[in-house]
């Protein structure tokens, strides 16, 4: 059986165009049968059965990881068969990184609950918002992913009660259901803006870098600006799409805040998020947000990213974020306003101990994005800036790649990702004594580097 997929564009005059090409005919029993085998290699490699495969994954994302990733996705626990799904193999960051578990004498009794929520608004003012994990979902923008990838994150950060974010490539219909766990995000291109999303929107993100990028802003090759990407972000298709760096209306405190008080006169319950790269000055760059008025600072260290982010750029500019988080954490306690703002951290963060680790440097919480897409079948294999280049149909805009990934199975395969941190998480906080992930935040003494 074979479907025309028809698609709608506008002409200059205003006047709704619906078009079909060869290129948009599907043989939908082609796509299921190319479903089952991919969830059929889902559940086989992390089996070990043939090893791992020789050309999966990079050092920060090896194949041991990304494969036990795969199977907390379908099991919602840590594989019990020797894959490693703690560290990388980076050689830096946070696999060089350990925790200085105590005695088993010492341990948090077995019978006491831990808790791993945490609050989202330290202010004193505005709506109070507590999530019951600490992590939501970060930017990935419709565009740079399929928009069913965006529905499986919106349906697992619902059923989790955490959130996950927009990006800046607008507010796709079918995420509005979930709208009380989307986050919306503001770039300095904004590119599907509205005031009706704005105002859907319980957290609003201001994106003036971002960790992959720093310096450069956003960019959406043409290849992936298909009609109904262009008409989302009210563009024009085919065309490269540039988020410039920085917002050429902000270059102060004052300038910030105007941004904060835009959002806050069309949608006055929401919280405001600022998301930043790591540069020098992050520190100051936090204090900054705080006195603007935001409730969150999010930092975004350059180990994210998905494979359209060039590479010169992760690994040349910026500050890694393990040494972001302390220097902001420290500068913050000494200007005396710590508690009076949530820290978030991104770029890097791949398994339940990267999350415990960032939380002692000094973070509250995290922010995921690329495990996201490990859940569901990413292999890292760096095509993700084509429009037909990732073959598990997650960094696509083809519409008959975009099939592979069923929302409802990709939001069970994060879902049980998340089940799998948490229960881990409370594993760790048990071995160091503690009760609360709050309890963990900064504490670097519980921390030990390993040469």
């Amino acid at each position: 059986m074979e479907r025309n997929l028809i698609f709608e564009s506008w002409c200059l005059s205003g006047q709704k165009v619906y078009y079909m090409t060869k290129a948009t005919t599907v043989h939908l029993p082609a796509i299921q049968k190319h479903i089952e085998h991919l969830r059929q290699g889902f559940k086989f490699w992390p089996t070990l059965e043939k090893g791992t495969p020789p050309a999966m994954g990079d050092f920060r994302w090896p194949a041991e990881l990304i494969l036990s990733t795969w199977y907390q996705a379908g099991n919602g626990k840590p594989p019990e068969n020797g894959l490693e799904y703690r560290t990388g193999q980076s050689g830096g960051g946070f696999d060089k990184l350990d925790f200085k578990f105590l005695p088993e004498a010492q341990h948090t009794a077995a019978g006491v609950d831990i808790d791993l929520s945490l609050p989202l608004n330290r202010r004193g003012f505005d709506r109070e918002i507590e999530i019951p994990v600490p992590w939501y979902g970060g930017g990935m923008s419709f565009g740079s992913i399929s928009e069913q990838v965006m529905r499986a994150r919106a349906m697992a950060a619902t059923e989790w009660g955490t959130f996950t974010s927009t990006g800046e490539g607008g507010y796709p219909d079918s995420l509005v259901p979930y709208k009380d766990h989307i986050i919306t995000q503001i770039a300095t291109g904004m590119f599907g803006v509205r005031e009706q999303t704005i105002q859907y929107a319980p957290i609003v993100e201001f994106k003036y870098a971002q960790g992959a990028k720093p310096g450069l802003g956003g960019h959406l090759l043409g290849d992936k600006t298909t009609v109904t990407v262009a008409k989302m972000r009210e563009s024009v298709p085919w065309v490269s799409l540039f988020s410039p760096f920085p917002f050429h209306s902000v270059y102060s405190v004052e300038d910030h805040r105007k941004h904060v008080d835009w959002v806050k006169t069309i949608n006055p319950e929401a919280l405001v998020s600022v998301k930043v790269s790591t540069p020098t000055d992050v520190d100051m760059v936090a204090v900054g947000s705080y006195y603007a008025g935001a409730h969150i600072v999010h930092l975004d260290g350059s180990y994210g990213g998905t494979g359209a982010a060039p590479e010169i750029a992760k690994k040349n500019i910026a500050m890694p974020i393990e040494f972001a988080i302390p220097k902001v954490h420290k500068y913050l306690l000494g200007e005396n306003i710590r508690d009076e703002i949530t820290v978030m951290a991104s770029g890097g963060v791949r398994s339940a101990y990267d999350i415990a680790k960032a939380i002692a440097l000094g973070a509250d919480g995290v922010v995921l994005g690329t495990a996201d897409l490990i859940s569901m079948g990413c292999t890292r294999c760096s095509n993700c800036e084509r429009g037909r280049g990732c073959p598990f149909g997650l960094t696509t805009t083809d519409p008959e790649l975009s099939l592979l990934i069923e929302p409802e199975w990709g939001a069970q395969r994060i879902s049980n990702l998340y089940a799998s941190y948490a229960g881990q998480l409370r594993d760790i906080l048990r071995r160091l004594g503690l009760k609360s992930i709050r309890e963990l935040r900064g504490r670097t003494d519980l921390l030990r580097y390993n040469n």
